[in-house]
């Protein structure tokens, strides 16, 4: 896990208002992060289980149950690497 994983569950979750829908560009303008970086950690958050598509064929992505759980400290980001 890396500070942009961080950074783009905590952007689709929207602590406190109902969990985002994003393309990785709607991600990339609102984190910090290049669009070609927001894109690899996409695939690899999906790969982990952690983000999920909502419709594959419009590049739109969402938490996951599997997400929300890390972002709660309910998953450990050793227990991730020991699921790879």
């Amino acid at each position: 896990m890396t500070r942009a994983d961080d950074a783009i569950l905590e952007f689709l979750l929207n602590e406190g208002n109902r969990p985002l829908i994003a393309n990785p560009s709607t991600v990339e303008a609102n984190i910090d992060y290049k669009i070609s970086h927001v894109r690899r950690r996409l695939r690899a958050l999906q790969d982990g289980g952690l983000v999920e598509y909502y419709d594959e064929d419009r590049g739109l992505y969402q938490i996951s149950e599997r997400g929300k759980a890390y972002l709660q400290g309910e998953l450990e980001a050793v227990d991730l690497e020991s699921d790879e």
